[in-house]
């Protein structure tokens, strides 16, 4: 064999196990990879609040894509807060938003029966998926790497004030999908059984899309609060839950003393 033969040879034996690697890699849809591609420019820093992204001609090149691929993927970053789009401008890092703590993680049926109410929890969806990459972002996943998935909405009086939408981290809580949620629901459920050390709140104002709105009983046009809530256990992100109540139905807030600290009862 010839030294060109064995040198041919070995860069073949170095590259097989990266190919074998990516074989197995779950392929992300071309509008998640520009959405994963934007994101991360984000959140290294790399592109601050105020940045103008490329623009979508830019990006078709850039990906080889279809400018409605394209649209997609940068309408959903619009929807999901991080880029805002000016018409016959472009696209810009979203500037952060001013953040509402709540101290607690309130349990709505026990808030509706307290008020003498009939609650009720219609569950709508429970899946084993594969991460976007906003949920790998924030349960410290791999985009595409398997998570948990349910869909719920709570019902007051059967008026519907908070469609909850969940991804629970397989790696902390693997038996989440073998529960009845018809007898206590997800969120009960992890308050329960998965000691949480940390809360994040945020919440922001927004408009419903047209299924969220048709499950809310509610006009598309009607202001939402959107409350998205993550949990950690010894540093471990456990769940992200998104919870979206139709504004004049539903109200969040807090109350604590003056030093500090949350005030119960």
């Amino acid at each position: 064999m010839t030294a060109a033969s064995l040198r041919k040879a070995s860069d073949a034996h170095r590259t097989a196990p990266a190919r074998a690697a990516a074989s197995t890699s779950p392929a992300l849809a071309l509008y998640e990879q520009i959405k994963a591609f934007i994101t991360h420019k984000i959140q290294d820093g790399s592109w601050g609040a105020g940045h103008r992204l490329p623009s979508e001609s830019e990006l078709v090149a850039q990906f080889g894509v279809a400018r409605m691929t394209v649209n997609r993927a940068l309408r959903e970053l619009v929807e999901q807060g991080r880029i805002v789009r000016v018409a016959g401008v472009g696209s810009f890092v979203a500037e952060d938003k001013p953040q509402s703590t709540l101290l607690q993680i309130a349990n709505i049926a026990s808030e509706i029966r307290d008020r003498g109410h009939d609650y009720r929890c219609e569950f709508l969806t429970a899946e084993r998926i594969a991460a976007s990459p906003d949920v790998a972002v924030w349960l410290d996943l791999r985009p595409g790497e398997s998570v948990f998935h349910t869909v719920c909405l709570h019902m007051e009086n059967e008026i519907p004030v908070q469609l909850e939408d969940r991804y629970v981290n397989p790696r902390v809580v693997p038996d989440f999908l073998d529960q009845d949620f018809s007898l206590v629901p997800p969120s009960e459920y992890l308050v329960r059984n998965v000691p949480f050390d940390q809360i994040e709140h945020v919440v922001d104002a927004v408009l419903p899309t047209p299924e969220q709105a048709e499950r809310l009983a509610m006009a598309v046009t009607d202001p939402c609060l959107l409350l998205t809530r993550r949990t950690w256990t010894r540093t471990l992100p456990v769940t992200v839950v998104r919870c979206l109540h139709p504004a004049s139905r539903y109200r969040l807030g807090s109350r604590f003393r003056a030093d500090g600290n949350p005030s119960f009862g």
